[in-house]
């Protein structure tokens, strides 16, 4: 099942701090993680990315796995030059005051209930 990331973004109420203009894409599924390793090894094309890192490396992964979009979490803000990187590279960046387990939850359902 899939949904525009703009849904979520409005179900959720999440702050979106770059890429408002590229919320259409289509968020086929999601993944939770902090280890960019794990995230190149294991993340698929149209996911939508849970995390807490904040730096630009963020941006090379979600760009080189084409995710639809990342969601930080616990309130964590971007640097400047993650936000910078991330609308070169098409990719929003989304804020949750949500822990990573509340939220992949929240978007677990939300997509599941899609179907």
């Amino acid at each position: 099942s899939m949904m525009k990331t703009e849904k979520i973004v409005q179900a959720l109420g999440l702050d979106v701090k770059c890429g408002k203009d590229y919320l259409g894409k289509e968020v086929t599924g999601g993944y939770t993680g902090d280890l960019l390793s794990d995230v190149m090894g294991n993340s698929k094309e149209g996911y939508i990315w849970i995390t807490r890192q904040v730096h630009q490396n963020i941006v090379a992964v979600a760009s080189l796995k084409e995710h639809a979009g990342i969601i930080l979490i616990n309130s964590s803000e971007p640097t400047r030059e993650t936000l910078e990187k991330a609308e070169a590279e098409k990719i929003p960046i989304m804020v949750s005051d949500l822990p990573a387990f509340e939220i992949s939850g929240k978007i677990y359902n939300l997509l599941t209930s899609e179907s």
